[in-house]
Order: structure tokens, then C-alpha cells, then sequence
């Protein structure tokens, strides 16, 4: 299972861990993944997702589901979620 969000295709970054006597180590930032269920209005049905915190509280901003993926770039997201974007597309026409 990949380490990057499904809907902001948001993934580990990398750095340096500074100590005080400015030693300098590699490190890894990852995102705050979380699992969640979220539902579509217009399918009807809940879809199960890997999302960062990030992307969750911008789903909520956006006014669900339905209203992220319309707005979202192809490019950014998984291929389960284009899938979901197509579906919920389908439906709404």
C-alpha cells in the first residue's frame, strides 16, 4: 500500500533531521493518511478511501464528495478515484 492520498496524490517528502550541532541526517516526511468511508450523493454509495487529513477537511470545505472530484484534476488523482469520478459523473447525467 503506497504511502500517498488517493484524491490529492499529496506523498512523502524528504529532508534533513538538523541536530544543535547542525548535523545533518536524511529523513522522511510522510503525509497524515487516514482511512475513511465517504458517501456520494448522487451513486448513493460509500466508497472506502486512503486520504490525508488534508484532502478530508477540503472534501468538507467543497461540500462532499461529489463536489471535490468535480472540481479535481485528473492528474492528481488515484485510479480508483478517477473510477468514482466517472461513476458519480454517469449518475449526475
Amino acid at each position: 500500500m503506497s504511502r500517498r492520498c488517493e484524491l490529492t496524490g499529496k506523498g512523502p517528502m524528504s529532508g534533513n533531521n538538523v541536530s544543535h550541532a547542525n548535523n545533518r541526517s536524511k529523513r522522511r516526511f510522510l503525509p497524515n493518511l487516514v482511512d475513511v468511508t465517504l458517501a456520494s450523493d448522487a451513486t448513493g454509495r460509500a466508497y472506502k478511501l486512503r486520504i490525508s487529513a488534508a484532502a478530508l477537511r477540503s472534501v468538507d470545505h467543497r461540500g462532499g464528495l461529489d463536489s471535490f472530484l468535480a472540481k479535481a484534476k485528473d492528474v492528481e488523482l488515484s485510479t480508483r478515484a478517477l473510477a468514482i469520478k466517472k461513476e458519480i459523473a454517469k449518475a449526475a447525467a
